[in-house]
């Protein structure tokens, strides 16, 4: 009992330590869903109190002062209480935000301004456009943006942003990171949950890492440094503690490139899509001829507002282009199936049943079974009913859903949504292992560094204005492709040498600006 931090009842979840926060500092919280991260921010905010595991007799907060006496968390529980520090929270679950927030953008931020609200964050995250329109008609990347504005524009003690990059793009991503990083004052807190671990590496100064039984406990790891605490987390591995709390390391090695695959490659069916332009309303997109072959993953890199669902919908016949260039290549006739970026749940019944309805076939063959049904543990959850999914398990069932189907081309979008760290690893692994083996193409659409250069053969770099006009190029190398987005971006990214993880350089640092100097914005090497 004494280990425990804090126990919601008898046999439910508990929580074993705490992350250690530091003042002038970012501290980032990485770890599996339902690993103790949100209920630790909880805990931290002073709202909720520690119950020290005794949830029928809990302590007051003297006997919990007591208890952390010696260690940092006692200064900082005691600087929170006595000191009355004054706290904001940003919660995960930005979709709720209008059951909070009534009204106009412009007018619920305007109050903020009349207090402390820094004027520069409605430009900084792109608010501009959307200051006239009701909270309620915002899109969840819009919603995000919104929340991290009105939050950051509080001149507080201690910050609370939990999972701030969920529906944003990757400009966004870095843009919300920059204005969490600008919020660090000497005396003042900020801690962050993420699943983005190129994000989460470049906003944070320091990491703890979680790891236990998700739903049935939590450990917490002292603070390590950004570089040090996620390598500690993707190998599994605390040295300092002589810890294994992961099997197996995890290491994102390079996509081989296509010479090195020539002779295989040879012997796959190539495919070509003419240029075709499609225009919906005020936006309007050109895709430029372009061709791939089987056993491919094609990445497609851009903006939200740049067309990229659009382009899914063409590829799946959802959409007619208003025209077609060339004589010499036809629309293409695919036989796809396709995962949208929603997947509405509009069934009554369990996992076990949709599956068996839509892809009996497949989950009794033994490679699908191998690459797809037990890598991603879909049979964990057979017997749940659909309603009671979580979003991580519903996306899971989705894209169980999707590969199960038989099709020449896979349309994948957004397959990181609602899944942590290590649920986006097992993922791509599973989308990569089943296009290798049934030798078909997947074209997805994923906003995560890591898991997009994971998932990688070629990548589509979209250009333009959002939302106005675009232009989708023709398939090109990984590194040929990221260098362009990122140049667009004015990011330069580098790679791990020892786990090969997409590292976002700090703008202006030594590395940002030799790799801009050089023109090599996608870096392989750390």
């Amino acid at each position: 009992m004494s280990d425990t931090i804090h126990r919601f009842g008898p046999n439910s979840f508990k929580l074993q330590s705490l992350p250690v926060p530091k003042p002038g500092q970012v501290l980032g919280l990485v770890g599996n869903n339902g690993i103790g991260k949100t209920t630790s921010l909880k805990l931290l905010s002073g709202k909720v109190e520690p119950n020290l595991g005794r949830f029928n007799n809990p302590p007051d907060w003297q006997e919990i002062l007591d208890h952390f006496k010696g260690t940092e968390l006692h200064n900082y529980f005691t600087h929170v209480l006595q000191d009355n520090l004054e706290v904001v929270f940003k919660s995960q679950y930005v979709d709720r935000i209008p059951k909070h927030f009534q009204g106009n953008v412009g007018e619920i931020l305007s109050l903020r301004y009349q207090r402390d609200m820094k004027q520069e964050l409605p430009v900084d995250l792109e608010l501009i456009q959307i200051m006239d329109r009701n909270v309620e008609d915002l899109s969840g990347g819009e919603l995000q943006m919104f929340a991290i504005a009105f939050y950051a524009g509080r001149s507080v003690d201690i910050y609370f942003f939990d999972e701030p990059s969920t529906y944003l793009d990757v400009k966004q991503r870095v843009k919300a990171a920059q204005v969490v990083r600008s919020l660090v004052r000497p005396n003042n807190y900020v801690i962050v949950v993420e699943h983005d671990l190129s994000v989460l590496d470049y906003l944070s100064d320091s990491i703890c890492c979680f790891y236990g039984n998700p739903g049935v406990y939590g450990v917490v790891t002292l603070p390590f440094s950004a570089r040090e605490g996620i390598n500690i987390f993707l190998t599994g591995f605390v040295p300092a503690e002589n810890l294994r709390f992961r099997d197996e390391s995890i290491t994102f090695k390079v996509a081989e490139t296509l010479q090195e695959r020539a002779e295989e490659i040879e012997s796959y069916g190539r495919h070509k899509y003419p240029t075709m332009t499609k225009t919906r309303g005020n936006f309007r997109l050109k895709i430029v001829e372009g061709e791939f072959t089987d056993s491919q993953i094609i990445v497609l890199l851009g903006e939200n507002g740049t067309g990229k669902t659009t382009f899914l919908e063409m590829l799946a016949g959802l959409l007619e282009p208003d025209s077609v260039e060339g004589s010499d290549v036809e629309i293409p006739k695919f036989n796809v199936s396709y995962k949208p970026q929603k997947v509405d749940n509009m069934y009554a019944c369990t996992v076990r049943a949709m599956l068996n309805c839509h892809i009996r076939h497949s989950i009794r063959n033994p490679h699908f079974v191998n690459d797809v049904f037990k890598t991603l543990m879909t049979e964990n959850i057979l017997n749940k009913e659909l309603v009671n999914l979580s979003g991580g398990e519903f996306q899971k069932v989705a894209l169980t859903l999707c590969l199960g189907r038989p099709a020449d081309i896979y349309l994948i979008d957004e397959p990181s949504a609602h899944l942590d760290s290590v649920q986006r690893i097992v993922v791509s692994n599973a989308i990569k292992r089943f296009m290798l083996h049934s030798k078909k193409t997947a074209f997805v659409v994923e906003h995560d560094f890591t898991m997009a250069t994971y998932l990688a053969d070629r990548v589509i770099v979209y250009e333009g204005k959002p939302s106005v006009d675009c232009v989708a190029n023709s398939p090109q190398s990984l590194l040929t492709g990221m260098n362009l987005f990122l140049s667009h971006l004015d990011i330069t990214l580098r790679r791990d040498p020892t786990n090969f993880l997409p590292r976002i350089n700090k703008h202006e640092s030594i590395e940002d600006r030799e790799q801009k100097s050089s023109g090599s914005y996608y870096y392989l090497y750390d």
